[in-house]
């Protein structure tokens, strides 16, 4: 499995939240398992995009790109940053 890390400043005030529209427009994306998305303390929020596989991860990018750059416009938002992740270990509690 494999992640992509966006890392956003939020307006003030604002946690900067994706909207349902917007967490289902990610999801219908070839290979995507699923989203985080958290909001920090300064100013600052992260979302988690995770894929399948490599390759799904890299043929995401441009349709994410563009998914991130409606949804930063629509909450006044500037991203920060993009990194990408192999996901080396993975368990939830129940």
């Amino acid at each position: 499995m494999f992640a992509r890390v966006s890392t956003y400043r939020p307006a003030p005030g604002t946690t900067g939240a994706p909207s349902a529209d917007t967490i289902q427009k990610v999801l219908e994306l070839n290979g995507c398992k699923g989203i985080y998305y958290m909001a920090g303390d300064a100013e600052k929020s992260i979302s988690i995009t995770l894929w399948d596989s490599r390759e799904s991860l890299e043929a995401s990018q441009e349709p994410a790109d563009a998914i991130r750059s409606a949804t930063s416009a629509e909450q006044n938002m500037d991203v920060v940053g993009i990194e990408e992740f192999e996901v080396l270990t993975q368990k939830l509690q129940k």
